[in-house]
């Protein structure tokens, strides 16, 4: 179900019932009400209050399909930003399991605005409509200040290893690689939910992965979204294979990856 927020008139994805999410918005309303009382240095040591099921369970399988890469040089690369949790969570990551490889950059491509179009092989549903999944205009300057933050908790926090890229990704991609030649990818998670966008990042960074390379899905075999499956299906960067395992996690039921092998 697609909602409007009505504060900025954000359009936001629900799956939930109606008792969950009235659930969840109690647990924020709690969350907004205790960002007065517990004291603001130590607000952030308690986020275990507000973190649900599914929530943890998103952190819990980003934690391993990170750790997938260990041994793989390259950057990492998400395709579809929106809030940004995901280039966040990547970033401590790094900061946890390898907080000297300065090399591991990680770079972000959204329009963060609506999407540029659909394709008839998007299918129909509301989720896929134009303007289905925004964000406030400028949000990106909002991300960058949350970015660099945690960026300032790395040991090597003169050096910068991040990256926004903004506008048509299909575009965007083509133009950051010829800008960035020497280009490995490690992993590369997608997360646009539709068909163009998705193909058109993975033809283009074929040339870029390596044996270990991670590609990363939010949405495979999903009936509302079928374009991500479809483009996975469609690009020769997996045709050249003889078979691949899309890898499923106990902790997501939606999220999956193929490891390149």
């Amino acid at each position: 179900m697609v909602t409007d927020n009505n504060n900025d008139k954000i359009k936001t994805v629900q799956y939930a019932s109606e008792q969950e999410q009235a659930n969840r918005k109690r647990l924020c309303d709690q969350m907004f009400m205790l960002s007065g009382t517990i004291p603001h240095h130590e607000f952030l040591l308690n986020l275990g209050l507000f973190l649900t099921r599914q929530n943890l369970s998103h952190i819990l399988f980003m934690n391993e399909i990170y750790q997938q890469i260990l041994n793989v040089h390259g950057i990492v690369i998400e395709f579809g930003v929106r809030w940004g949790r995901n280039l966040a969570l990547f970033e401590s990551f790094r900061g946890v399991y390898e907080p000297f490889n300065h090399t591991r950059k990680i770079v972000g491509f959204d329009t963060f605005g609506e999407v540029p179009s659909i394709h008839e092989k998007d299918g129909n549903a509301d989720i896929v409509s134009a303007g289905a999944i925004n964000v406030p205009q400028g949000y990106e300057k909002r991300l960058t200040e949350v970015l660099e933050c945690h960026e300032q908790e790395s040991p090597t926090a003169h050096k910068k290893k991040y990256e926004l890229v903004k506008g048509n990704a299909s575009e965007q991609i083509e133009l950051y690689l010829e800008r960035n030649p020497e280009t490995v990818i490690a992993l590369a998670y997608f997360d646009f939910d539709l068909y163009e966008p998705t193909r058109d990042c993975l033809c283009a960074i074929k040339k870029h992965v390596t044996r270990g390379t991670i590609l990363g899905f939010d949405q495979l075999g999903c009936h509302d979204l079928p374009g991500e499956t479809i483009a996975l299906r469609d690009v020769s960067v997996l045709k050249n294979l003889r078979g691949y395992k899309i890898v499923h996690s106990p902790f997501s039921p939606t999220q999956s990856y193929v490891v390149i092998d």
